[in-house]
């Protein structure tokens, strides 16, 4: 037993006062309960891609050049895919090249347009990471393969409601 774990569930208790105090509390305690979700999953991410010199934003972009056609892509296409402001996708970028896992190259046929492109240490590096994160299943323990698919479905639903994407 973790020393960290409860004799109960705070979630579970926060939600009766809720519903004593406030009022129904089906959504409090589904939000609450996301959050300390993605803090555990995030803590064990982070565990498992840190002795790769990588964070998930560095991780996520090495996978997403590994899965282009051409191992590249432009720069602005990164930010479009991973949902990242260019800024930060600059600073991304601008790490994994100071640990030559990518390289910033000429678009062939646009001057205006820079291609990043993963470097066979590049590759190497998701390779071995790739299987760091997959050995603890990103962190995602306790649900079947069922429902680990149900929970992608709700939360999908719940990112297409905002406007997060559109099929």
């Amino acid at each position: 037993m973790n020393p960290r774990t409860l004799p109960f569930d705070p979630i579970a208790r926060a939600a009766e006062l809720w519903s004593e105090h406030v009022g129904p509390a089906e959504t409090m305690a589904a939000v609450t309960s996301i959050m300390r979700v993605q803090q555990i999953v995030q803590s064990a991410v982070d565990s498992a891609l840190k002795p790769h010199g990588l964070t998930f934003a560095r991780y996520e972009a090495l996978v997403l050049l590994t899965f282009a056609r051409r191992g590249s892509l432009p720069m602005r296409v990164m930010g479009e895919r991973l949902q990242l402001h260019p800024t930060s996708v600059t600073n991304i970028v601008d790490r994994l090249e100071a640990d030559d896992l990518v390289k910033r190259i000429q678009h062939p046929t646009d001057r205006r347009t820079t291609l990043v492109e993963i470097t066979d240490a590049g590759r190497a590096r998701r390779a071995s990471a790739t299987e760091a994160v997959t050995a603890v299943d990103f962190g995602l323990q306790g649900l079947t393969d069922r429902q680990t698919e149900q929970l992608t479905d709700l939360l999908a639903k719940v990112r297409k409601a905002v406007g997060d994407f559109a099929e």
